[in-house]
């Protein structure tokens, strides 16, 4: 008798063992499912957040476009710090620029007082 041929309470051997292979292949599907199922509602709770996160991006992309203009901190600076356009009587050349800063340097140096002289300290030796 082969071990084909064997019988285990009315089934054969080969039988049975076909039934569990069948069964553990069946149980293992169904975890694969289950766990793949489990990762895509994962991954799709992630794609939401994704989503979620690119919408913030842009509202503050908008926000700092928004707050860069130019015409916005033109005003901002004319009311809080008092700045202005030059205009074009106080616009100057490169080549004006080196003879302006002469005049600067120049008045600066008038002035500037001299330094005042400190009175010596007196001397004193150690130990007395």
């Amino acid at each position: 008798m082969s071990l084909l041929d064997r019988k285990v309470r009315g089934f054969k051997l080969v039988d049975v063992v076909a039934v569990g292979l069948l069964a553990a292949l069946v149980l293992g599907v169904y975890l694969a499912k289950t766990v793949a199922g489990k990762e895509r509602a994962e991954i799709a709770r992630i794609d939401r957040q994704i989503a979620a996160e690119r919408g913030r991006i842009r509202l503050l992309q908008a926000e700092v476009t928004h707050l860069e203009q130019p015409s916005r901190i033109g005003q901002l600076s004319q009311a809080y710090l008092g700045m202005a356009p030059v205009g074009a009587k106080n616009e100057a050349s490169a080549e004006e620029l080196e003879a302006i800063a002469q005049k600067a340097a120049k008045a600066a140096a008038k002035s500037k007082p001299a330094p005042a002289a400190a009175p010596a300290a007196p001397l004193v030796e150690a130990g007395q």
